[in-house]
């Protein structure tokens, strides 16, 4: 099986400056490969094959003597990820591939000859020789392929591909099952009635990260050095905020996978929430998909079941308990009386356990069922004027999402 360790690593001066000389190497035969090969398509409609453009590499090196200080090596595997975007690319798993620029994150993958030769130190092939590491972990396996990249805020890290040749373990529904919902006051709630607040990365750190970016659109001259300082000191915000979230998400996701076996959530479109632009910049804070990502991962990793439902499926507009639907409430409705069994209950907590409900049924049935007694979906228009509607319990904020 698999698993990826990211480690930070130290290079000295004299390192930086052959990774500085390697990202431009790397990044320009990505340019320049992706330029002939969507040049090539658009002129006789057939595409060039990796093994093809793999070939104009020694070309390229006569002709730019600077690509020989780079490893060969990453050059090619530059040629192959180019390949990948592609197939990609044609699969619809992502969009067309675009040109590299020298702002932002770099990066050079080395696929193999890369040695880890204790906890403090990685052994690279070429002229980048032994650099220093904190490796926090022990990593156990055959060391397949190694990332390493530079962020815009100066951190240098490594990214270990590693094979312990283990199986991966065949997924067991034989154990608790847990409906999670997902939010912004509150980022998650469990169908146990567990509530985990929002920690608003964000919103915590925009004073300062205002106060950067207003310095730094100041500085109009781009080629001084203090428009540089002035971008790390942005950058290293940018970074400390994205820290931040990935730590309470780690954290979290560890969590949930070793207290359950069966997890259900649901397929959120978080790029058509965020078309509401109120609601925009707390949406894409919360970090949703990268949340469902980590879940994903780690519960098959474990044997567990990770599974999705479907977007659509009226989580909060369906009462737990009789499965009958519910007119449909504002969002500021935290919680209400059900008309049905005349019972208080959650909002947010009656749609986790919709969502954990749903989700055995699919384990179970291998599809999903309608209410009693109705359409789970009424039509949006020619409802009948003798539909039942909740009673409002309690009023909260209005930036909440269902």
């Amino acid at each position: 099986m698999l698993k990826a360790v990211k480690v930070r690593i130290y290079p000295t001066d004299e390192q930086k400056t052959h990774l500085a000389q390697a990202f431009g190497c790397v990044r320009w035969v990505w340019n320049q490969s992706l330029q002939v090969m969507s040049a090539t398509y658009k002129q006789t409609g057939k595409g060039i094959s990796a093994l093809a453009m793999k070939k104009q590499i020694p070309v390229w090196k006569t002709e730019h003597k600077w690509l020989k200080e780079c490893y060969s090596q990453c050059l090619q595997q530059s040629v192959l990820n180019l390949s990948q975007a592609f197939i990609n690319f044609f699969d619809g798993r992502a969009k067309y591939p675009t040109f590299k620029s020298r702002n932002g994150r770099q990066s050079i993958q080395y696929p193999q000859n890369v040695k880890i030769l204790n906890d403090s130190q990685i052994e690279f092939p070429g002229n980048l020789g032994k650099v220093k590491a904190k490796i926090h972990r022990h990593c156990v396996g055959k060391l397949k392929t190694v990332t390493v990249s530079k962020l815009p805020d100066g951190r240098y890290y490594a990214s270990l591909l590693l094979d312990d040749e283990v199986a991966k373990p065949s997924p067991s529904a034989e154990g608790k099952a847990i409906g999670i919902d997902l939010g912004l006051i509150d980022f998650a709630v469990t169908s146990d009635g567990s509530k985990f607040n929002n920690p608003k990365c964000l919103k915590k750190h925009e004073r300062n990260l205002k106060r950067k970016q207003r310095k730094l659109s100041r500085k109009k001259d781009k080629t001084t050095n203090k428009r540089r300082k002035a971008k790390v000191a942005l950058a290293k915000v940018h970074s400390k905020i994205s820290r931040v979230r990935e730590d309470f998400l780690h954290k979290l996701s560890r969590k949930i996978v070793n207290e359950n076996q069966v997890i259900v959530v649901e397929d959120l479109a978080v790029k058509n929430m965020v078309k509401n632009h109120n609601l925009a910049k707390s949406i894409d804070d919360a970090g949703w998909g990268m949340f469902q990502t980590m879940l994903k991962y780690k519960a098959e990793e474990k044997g567990k079941i990770y599974l999705e439902i479907g977007r659509f499926f009226p989580s909060s507009h369906l009462c737990n308990a009789t499965l009958l639907p519910i007119a449909k409430m504002d969002l500021s409705v935290r919680s209400f009386l059900c008309p049905h069994c005349s019972v208080h209950h959650d909002r947010d907590v009656n749609a986790a356990i919709n969502i954990k409900n749903e989700g055995l049924r699919i384990l179970a049935l291998g599809t999903s069922v309608t209410a009693l007694g109705g359409n789970v979906r009424p039509k949006r228009f020619g409802r009948k004027s003798t539909t039942v509607e909740a009673v409002a319990d309690e009023l909260g904020s209005p930036n909440r999402i269902a």
